[in-house]
């Protein structure tokens, strides 16, 4: 067996992306990891059920070996085998998030050499993770361009606290992840924006719509609002969505007790301006999703590439941190002026 890598999951921002990545990457690497001082940067460090979860999704489509697999636990070894295309069905049993999960499978599945179906059952709307609606109409299209099929069906949404969700993904890998480049976005073709209610009054939809109308002035065919009644328990979301001619960007903010619906809809709207005055493709989220495929491709040969962002986030840049362990790429940051990065990722020479 070869010699253990050690990552340290305490590094840079410290939280779940450290043993997300780590476990994709040491699945598509086919390297031995022992990760320690998991999320040692968060309040209550250690596994969590969705990270157990995504640790034992991993397993299963690699035939793992593991060490630590255990809620709460701080050390994690983690001995891949060979990746196995084929259907599996993962549940979180809490309102953790789908999306998180398939992160770590995604990567190894998009590389194998037959169609995977992976149906994850949990939260799909989830605070502090891209929902559903990110995945599916900013993320996955973009992944698309680089060769792999990946299709996402939302079955059934699922809001904190009470869970329940389930998401379908179809995935026709490739052997080889192709180059990409959003250096820049294009003429805005369409503006969307969506406030969803499940089982709570639509006056709250209708509040949050009235404030997105207010702040952005756009024409009125823009706005929806929608309500679900197929979910577990209630939720709110508001999303935000850009189709430009070389990327699309959507963003969201998420209704939580005591805040107040005018104040969701501002979360939203802030974070979409500040992408509109930029004037960049890509968006932090979307930024921080692309660099593990670009990694990959740089890395297997044949791939990469560049996009231009909005200034790193803490969570990119340990995102990049962990890639270099793993990867034999060069990755080059050029910050031109605020809100405007350029990120290069190539092979290493």
């Amino acid at each position: 067996m070869s010699k253990l890598l050690k990552i340290d999951g305490s590094h840079g921002e410290g939280g779940g992306q450290i043993v997300r990545s780590s476990l994709a990457l040491s699945i598509v690497t086919g390297t031995p990891i022992v990760i320690e001082h998991i999320r040692a940067g968060r309040k209550k460090s250690g596994l969590m059920r969705q990270h157990l979860t995504a640790v034992k999704a991993a397993a299963k489509i690699c035939d793992a070996r593991t060490e630590g697999a255990a809620i709460g636990s701080k050390e994690l070894t983690f001995l891949p085998n060979q990746v196995r295309a084929g259907d599996y069905e993962f549940k979180i049993g809490t309102a953790g998030s789908t999306m998180l999960v398939l992160q770590t499978v995604l990567p190894a599945l998009l590389l194998a050499d037959a169609k995977s179906t992976v149906a994850l059952e949990g939260g799909t709307h989830n605070m502090h993770a891209p929902p559903f609606d990110f995945i599916d109409r900013a993320y996955l299209p973009l992944l698309r361009n680089m060769g792999p099929a990946v299709t996402a069906k939302l079955e059934r949404p699922g809001f904190y606290p009470a869970g329940g969700g389930r998401v379908v993904f179809e995935i026709t890998g490739s052997t080889s992840l192709k180059r990409l480049e959003l250096t820049d976005r294009g003429k805005i073709l369409a503006r969307r924006a969506c406030a969803t209610v499940a089982k709570l009054p639509p006056e709250i939809a209708s509040r949050e719509i009235r404030t997105l109308q207010n702040k952005s002035q756009w024409n009125e065919s823009c706005f929806h609002v929608e309500e679900l009644d197929n979910s577990a328990g209630p939720g709110n979301i508001v999303t935000i969505e850009l189709q430009s001619q070389h990327v699309t960007e959507l963003f969201s903010g998420f209704g939580k007790l005591g805040v107040r619906a005018e104040q969701v809809a501002k979360n939203a709207w802030k974070e979409c301006n500040r992408y509109i005055k930029a004037d960049v493709p890509v968006g932090e989220h979307l930024a921080d999703q692309l660099l593990l495929p670009m990694g990959l491709g740089a890395h297997f040969g044949g791939g990469g590439g560049v996009f231009r962002t909005l200034d790193l986030s803490q969570h990119s840049t340990t995102h990049i941190d962990v890639l270099n362990t793993f990867l034999d790429i060069d990755v080059q940051i050029e910050q031109r002026a605020r809100d405007d990065c350029t990120v290069r990722i190539e092979a290493s020479r």
